[in-house]
């Protein structure tokens, strides 16, 4: 017997089909605007990536990989750049611009009329512009101890953290090795972060995890992070040695280090941060984020 058509079965499929047209043009020309994903997400994990590691693209370009890969948020990030990120929808998942560079920051006082002042003014940047990370930095020791470094950081964060939490923006002070790629510095070990974070007491101070560098100065990853989350706002990604591409010629797995992270019920960014070195640069990102989509 034979069936009546449906039309909106047949209108689904001309759809799919690619052959729809209304008023003369092709429907799925204009539904192709959109970037097809390449990778359909779980949603267990945010994803971002560092604008640094991939300088060598311009910033439009970017954004569109990463539209068409198929995750939406950049890290690191400043002010000049946000118009640029809204165009394609792209979020600031960690912001920048406020600091003194790495080796000068709050852990010595010679800085902290300056930093207040930068600090002051970025929250309100950061805020009015519907972010709410902002990266700072401990600074190189220069010969000082660990104790007076802790003081010297309390005390400085205290005078900000009314106005972020005011504006609900978390400063996220990064952990950084310093075997490696930031001699001296010295908010180098999870240790030290945690207890500034404890002195410091709010919610709108957290530490940025970095696994690359904590893989280097102490290890341990998968544990400190089931041990510590809560003092962990934000995550960065890099392959251990070289911070190169997550693949099988480093020492770290990512798969069992996303779980542990998802299974602490993080829902903040994942940020990777590794320099990619093979020929076909984008692959390499689309690859490191389908691996640690876990």
């Amino acid at each position: 017997m034979e069936k009546k058509t449906n039309r909106r079965a047949v209108f689904k499929n001309l759809i799919l089909g690619g052959t729809a047209v209304i008023a003369g043009k092709s429907l799925t020309a204009s539904v192709r605007k959109q970037p097809i994903k390449e990778i359909m997400l779980k949603g267990n994990i945010n994803h971002s990536v560092c604008r640094w590691t991939y300088n060598f693209v311009p910033l439009e370009e970017l954004c569109q990989h990463i539209q068409k890969i198929g995750f939406a948020a950049m890290d690191l990030v400043g002010p000049k750049d946000w118009n640029t990120l809204k165009k394609y929808n792209i979020f600031s998942s960690m912001c920048n611009g406020a600091d003194l560079g790495i080796p000068n920051g709050w852990n010595d006082k010679q800085y902290h009329e300056k930093l207040i002042k930068n600090y002051t003014d970025h929250i309100e940047l950061v805020a009015k512009a519907g972010y709410k990370n902002l990266i700072c930095f401990s600074g190189n020791k220069k010969g000082m101890d660990d104790e007076t470094g802790l003081k010297n950081c309390t005390e400085g964060l205290k005078q900000i953290l009314s106005v972020a939490e005011k504006k609900g923006v978390i400063i996220q002070m990064e952990l950084l090795n310093s075997r490696v790629d930031h001699k001296d510095y010295m908010c180098d070990k999870s240790a030290w972060g945690i207890e500034l974070s404890k002195r410091l007491g709010s919610e709108n101070f957290k530490l940025l995890y970095d696994i690359y560098h904590m893989q280097i100065d102490e290890g341990d990853v998968i544990r400190t992070i089931q041990n510590n989350y809560k003092h962990f706002g934000h995550y960065h990604t890099g392959g251990v040695p070289g911070r190169n591409e997550l693949d099988d010629s480093q020492e770290l797995f990512y798969p069992a280090i996303m779980k542990a992270i998802k299974d602490t019920g993080y829902k903040g960014y994942v940020a990777q941060e590794f320099i990619p070195k093979k020929a076909d640069k984008i692959a390499s990102l689309r690859d490191a984020v389908n691996l640690c989509d876990v």
